[in-house]
């Protein structure tokens, strides 16, 4: 049975094919993780995870010390995979702490989002990467702590004027599965119940068909740049210390 939670759990956050049935995020989940994998593959040394909830990226890197951080709550606490807890201002690393950090889906729930990266920037190394990932298109989550959503041109003036260079930056899923997606996150929120067994059914019975129906028009009908999902980018400390 714990093999079968392990694979449920990782069809969650790096959905194969079989995704397609088992999360009703699979176009987010699955254009996050394959924008991701190489970025991530590419980080070495001592990585600084920011938000790191259950730190499901922890193997993707190449890094020699990985370092979870979250904010301090009931929720995080609860996860047990952070290595250390903070305010949500000050990250408690000495300056130039870490090779590179990663930030994923974070900086949407920060209400001050220039003094964080200033905060991000701080602890990584002159010239050391910062992998970031930040929704586009999507619904509110987390309430009441979702305060942004984030355009390619926006995201990059916000990292630039906080003395990151970005490097690349890829939007997922710019297709017709954006639409998708948000059709079948809105039948999993109308739907979901305290029941497992009907969560289940709701999942196979309603949202995996819109999956595979998506799926298979995405593939054959053109994209659209300009409506997409999340953006996923690469920036490096820019400047002196």
């Amino acid at each position: 049975m714990s093999t079968l939670r392990t694979w449920w759990w990782r069809q969650q956050f790096d959905p194969g094919l079989a995704g397609l049935v088992c999360t009703p995020f699979y176009f987010a989940r699955r254009g996050l993780a394959g924008a991701r994998r190489p970025r991530l593959g590419e980080l070495r040394g001592e990585v600084l995870d920011v938000g790191c909830g259950r730190k499901p990226y922890e193997g993707w890197t190449r890094a020699t010390r990985y370092v979870g951080v979250d904010i301090d709550d009931a929720v995080t606490r609860a996860l047990g995979r952070a290595d250390v807890f903070y305010d949500g201002r000050t990250l408690p690393f000495a300056d130039a702490s870490f090779d590179a950090v990663i930030c994923s889906q974070v900086l949407e729930h920060v209400f001050e989002p220039e003094a964080f990266l200033r905060e991000l920037r701080r602890v990584v190394r002159p010239g050391g990467p910062l992998v970031l990932t930040v929704p586009f298109v999507w619904d509110e989550h987390e309430q009441p702590v979702d305060f942004a959503r984030y355009s390619s041109f926006g995201l990059r003036a916000l990292l630039e004027r906080t003395g990151w260079t970005v490097e690349t930056l890829e939007k997922t899923a710019p297709d017709l599965r954006t639409p998708v997606q948000l059709l079948a996150g809105w039948i999993f929120k109308v739907t979901r119940t305290r029941l497992r067994l009907l969560n289940l059914a709701a999942q196979l019975l309603l949202i995996a068909p819109v999956n595979l129906v998506g799926a298979v028009l995405a593939a054959v009908l053109p994209g659209n740049p300009d409506l997409y999902l999340d953006n996923v980018v690469t920036a490096r400390r820019a400047g002196a210390p």
